[in-house]
């Protein structure tokens, strides 16, 4: 699988603190390597566009699609984030 970044993840993920981007980066290495590893927590939202969600850290969350094979990161940010992922 391969990562593409939208403008808006890129956006959210330079507003976030350093030591949170370090780790939306270890969960993003884990989703290549292993995406049912258990700090991931993903699961599928309740969205008709198939839109997934992983765990960063216990407040903290990023949205992606699967197209073909490319993980195509939408959000990141707080769990208030996923309102409207």
């Amino acid at each position: 699988m391969k990562l593409a970044f939208t403008k808006n993840f890129v956006r959210e993920y330079r507003k976030l603190p350093e030591e949170i981007q370090k780790t939306v980066d270890k969960q993003l290495e884990m989703l290549m390597e292993n995406p049912k590893h258990p700090s991931l927590k993903l699961k599928k939202m309740n969205d008709p566009r198939g839109i997934w969600e992983c765990r960063v850290t216990y407040s903290y969350r990023f949205t992606f699609q699967i197209e073909d094979d490319t993980y195509i990161l939408r959000k990141v940010g707080t769990h208030d984030t996923l309102k409207n992922p």
